[in-house]
């Protein structure tokens, strides 16, 4: 059973910064392209970057030069560092697994960009 499980979401201030991780199993390392996603409430859900197997990275406009993303292939872990956050930020980010059709999920996990 594929699994993608992530951490690191909360409460931080605007201009704060938080870093999310997805640890997930070997052969999704090995063979998927990742990502992150996120959905505000009453919005759909949006990409906001990934990450191919070759490192090749893409985000959305609206994070640009604020978010990092990156991936560790032999600690099984991809990560999401977010800073200058803003209120706007505020949503439930998902982690993202893709292999041609086949695509997996997280649970998600909440951050809440508020003063």
């Amino acid at each position: 059973q594929v699994q993608l499980v992530e951490s690191g979401g909360g409460l931080v201030q605007p201009g704060g910064s938080l870093r999310l991780s997805c640890a997930a199993s070997e052969d999704i390392f090995r063979f998927y392209d990742m990502g992150w996603y996120r959905q505000a409430p009453g919005k759909q859900r949006e990409m906001v970057a990934t990450i191919s197997r070759s490192g090749v990275t893409n985000y959305g406009n609206s994070v640009k030069g604020r978010f990092t993303i990156s991936r560790d292939d032999a600690q099984l872990t991809m990560s999401l560092q977010m800073n200058s956050l803003q209120p706007e930020d505020t949503a439930a980010y998902y982690c993202n697994a893709v292999k041609w059709a086949t695509v997996y999920w997280g649970r998600g996990t909440q951050v809440t960009v508020s003063s």
